[in-house]
Order: C-alpha cells, then sequence, then structure tokens
C-alpha cells in the first residue's frame, strides 16, 4: 500500500501543463509576475546588489539571470541571491494553508535551471505548480516549534521537487529528492525578525540553493532517510508531523497554488487582518490620525510577539503590529514606502504607535472561515468608538484582487530595476508565458543595465 511520500511523489511526478485548468494556469503565471515583482523590487537593496556581485564572481561563467543586474551566475548561485532579494520587502506572496511563502522558495531555484536546460515556459508552469503544492502540503502537516519560522523550513524540498519536475524525474526519483531535501531543511528562527537582522532574508536563498543541490546529490547517488520529512519534523523544526494530513484531498480539492494569498501591505501578513480593518475603518469614517486618542487591536496568539519595543529599522518594522497600524494611519498606505527608515525614524508615527495596544484572541486563526482573525476598535477624541474585524485579508484566493491590482503592484514594485516600458514588456511576457518556447524569453527582459 503506498504511503503518504508515494502518493506525494506520484502526483509531482505526474504534473502537467494539460492537467492543469485554466484557472490553475491563471494563478500560476499571477504568481511568476508577483514573484518576480518582489525579487526585481528587493534587488535594488545594498545589501542584495553586494550579493548579486559575489554569487556572479564566485559562479566564474553562469547562465542564470542575477534579476535586476546585468550579471549571469550558475543556478544554484542564483537561486541564492535571487530569492534572498525577493522576501526583503515582504511582498511575495504565500498561502495560510501551510508552508508559509511556497513561490519565493520554489520559482528562483526552477526559473536558474529551467534557464540553464533552456525550457519553455510550459515546463516551469508545471515545475512550479509541483513544488508549490508539496512544500505548501508539507508544511500544512507539521506543527512548527513556536521559534521556527515558516521561510526555508520546506522550501529546500519545494526547489527539489520543481527542479525533479524539469528534469522528468518519475515517482520513486522524486521520493528520493524529496527525502534528501527535508533531511537539508535549514533551521530558521524567527528572531531575527523582531531584531530587524537581515539574516533573515537569506532563509529562503538557502534553501533554494540548497534545493537544487538535494537534486544533484540524488544525481551523484547519494541516498537519504525512508520517510525523512516525519523525522526532521517532529524531531528537530516541529512538535509534530501528520502524514495525512499531507495528502489530504490531494488531487481532488485543486492546486494549492490557486490557494495562495498575495500581499497589498509591505510588512508580515500576521499585521495584514489588524491593517484591513483599520483602512475600511479609514474608508468609511473618513478621519485623520489627529483624531485617534488609542486604537485596540485583537488578533491571532503569535501577533503578542509583535507588540514589543518599537521597532528599530525597516525590517523590524515589518513585524510589528503597532507600528503598522500606526504607520498607516499616519501616511494613509502600507507600501514600501511605509517602512522606509525616515518613516520608522517619524515622531508622529512613534508617538501614536505607543497608544496602539495588541491583545490575543485563541480562537483566531488565519486557517478559519468561520471566525475573525482580527477585530480593531479606535478611540477617538471626541468620545466615539469605531470597530472592524477581518476574516479573510485583502488578496487572499477567498477575497480575490482584479488583475489589475496585480500589475499595478508589479509595475511599482519594478520601477525602478526596469523602467516602465521594460515593466510592461515583462508583463506581457508573463501572460503568454504558457506559449514562450525558452524562458530565456522572458528573462532577457529582467536583468539590470
Amino acid at each position: 500500500m503506498a504511503d503518504y511520500l508515494d502518493r506525494i511523489s506520484d502526483f509531482a511526478s505526474g504534473i502537467t501543463y494539460e492537467k492543469l485548468s485554466e484557472p490553475a494556469r491563471t494563478a500560476t503565471r499571477n504568481v511568476v509576475m508577483d514573484t518576480i515583482g518582489a525579487i526585481l523590487g528587493g534587488s535594488r537593496l545594498p545589501e542584495n546588489a553586494n550579493l548579486a556581485r559575489f554569487a556572479a564572481k564566485a559562479s566564474g561563467t553562469g547562465c542564470a539571470t542575477l534579476l535586476g543586474h546585468p550579471l549571469l551566475a550558475q543556478p544554484m548561485m542564483a537561486a541564492l541571491a535571487n530569492a534572498t532579494a525577493g522576501v526583503c520587502l515582504e511582498m511575495d506572496e504565500g498561502t495560510r494553508l501551510g508552508g508559509g511563502h511556497p513561490a519565493i522558495h520554489v520559482l528562483p531555484g526552477s526559473l536558474a535551471v529551467a534557464e540553464e536546460m533552456g525550457l519553455g515556459g510550459r515546463k516551469l508552469m508545471e515545475s512550479l505548480v509541483a513544488g508549490y503544492e508539496v512544500s505548501s502540503r508539507i508544511g500544512g502537516a507539521t506543527v512548527a516549534r513556536p521559534n521556527v519560522h515558516s521561510h526555508g523550513t520546506w522550501g529546500t524540498i519545494g526547489t527539489a521537487v520543481a527542479v525533479a519536475r524539469l528534469m522528468d524525474f518519475d515517482p520513486p526519483r522524486m521520493r528520493q529528492v524529496i527525502n534528501l531535501a527535508a533531511s537539508m531543511s535549514p533551521a530558521n528562527a524567527w528572531t531575527p525578525c523582531f531584531e530587524g537582522a537581515t539574516i533573515r532574508n537569506v532563509y529562503p536563498g538557502r534553501s533554494g540553493m540548497q534545493g537544487i543541490l538535494a537534486v544533484q546529490l540524488q544525481q551523484c547517488g547519494y541516498t537519504g532517510l525512508k520517510d525523512a520529512p516525519t523525522d526532521v519534523y517532529t524531531t528537530i523544526l516541529g512538535d509534530s508531523f501528520d502524514p495525512e494530513a499531507a495528502v489530504a484531498g490531494l488531487g481532488s480539492d485543486g492546486f494549492r497554488i490557486e490557494q495562495n494569498y498575495f500581499k497589498f501591505h509591505a510588512c508580515c501578513l500576521y499585521n495584514h487582518p489588524a491593517l484591513d480593518a483599520v483602512g475600511a475603518l479609514v474608508g468609511r469614517e473618513n478621519f485623520s490620525h489627529e483624531d485617534v486618542d488609542r486604537v485596540n487591536v485583537t488578533t491571532v496568539p503569535f501577533a503578542a510577539r509583535m507588540a514589543q519595543d518599537y521597532p528599530a529599522n525597516t525590517l523590524s518594522a515589518k513585524f510589528h503590529v503597532p507600528y503598522a497600524v500606526a504607520a498607516l494611519l499616519v501616511k494613509g498606505r502600507t507600501d514600501i514606502t511605509a517602512f522606509y527608515p525616515e518613516a520608522v525614524d517619524s515622531n508622529v508615527i512613534r508617538d501614536l504607535a505607543q497608544r496602539v495596544t495588541v491583545d490575543t484572541d485563541p480562537e483566531m486563526s488565519m486557517q478559519r472561515s468561520d471566525y475573525p482573525c482580527a477585530r480593531v476598535t479606535i478611540s477617538m477624541k471626541d468620545g466615539r468608538t469605531l470597530s472592524e474585524s477581518t476574516t479573510f485579508v485583502r488578496g487572499d484566493f477567498a477575497r480575490r484582487r482584479s488583475q489589475e491590482e496585480l500589475v499595478d503592484k508589479f509595475l511599482f514594485l519594478t520601477a525602478e530595476a526596469l523602467g516602465e516600458a521594460r515593466a510592461k514588456e515583462a508583463v506581457e511576457a508573463v501572460g503568454r508565458l504558457d506559449k514562450l518556447g525558452d524562458v530565456r524569453e522572458l528573462t532577457a527582459l529582467l536583468g539590470g543595465d
């Protein structure tokens, strides 16, 4: 009788473009566009530009594009640099069903190897769907330890599965790759997020690099455990792992890539429910931050860790509920500019953030559809009390945003790296990804000048 790993391996190996419904194809193209946009936006940060130059130099000669830079690298190094750039702005998509942010862990490695192999857009789509599915399912079946960050934890498996799909691995070899990759899962902590230590941004870069390595190790003849996910996610990185949960609905509930969320706030997802509620109140009641006396946010239990000392820098501000709420009220926006150093240093935002309190409700969860995941109460200086709750965040598959909004987000994030004209060309190329005979037709537009 086939166990859960056999079922997952068989499913991932059998994903073809022809098996993708039109909604699944649209979702995949949108995830590609959104992830590329996050990478290009993040490529402008000095440390990411330095990492790209290091990746190119360390590669000697390369065949994979370092997005946003006029440089090439070997696929493992390109995955390291591109995935790292893609997470730093906190604009990368994810799924609340498990696995954190699959695309930023899957696409950079898959794209780099597809470039190396000269493969077409349909093959890239198949590989992304496969890697996304497996990493999300393995992640969703795990109860991670409290300080284990979801970024990177299952990403090595996701990249490995995607690359194995590019190479048409059969189910037995796919299983071997999953087991090798699981034993290479990075142990990543939440602490750097709260302190603002940018080593946190390297988490998906490491998982992408190691996912490609896992495939190479299989080809070299290395062997893995019989069931590495159960070993790693019950003894090291998780408190428990449920194999049956990993395959629940497999093949009958659509693809996980269709059940994602796109970010429209440039910060940790656990901020988003409160920000959506605050935004709804401002839009409905039309008040300014000067009218606000204090704000109370009640949300998911994890948010208690996101309400400590005022953030020290841009990264830590993205993981701080009072700051994010105050920035929205003061600046009227929560795009990347709301987390720039000058905003974090604002005395007006700091003062208001000190009047934002955070409570938690053990019943609240991002996974529930029958109960809010945030409730916000704003006490006004004129004595009024305004309240609003959020169940699904803006951009979730249960609360979709328009195609135009996704494109606008991409154009905004890529304006500096590509310029308006080339950014629009990139949108058009992703829109016909299925028809590209070689993914290099797309990546040729994504390097820098």
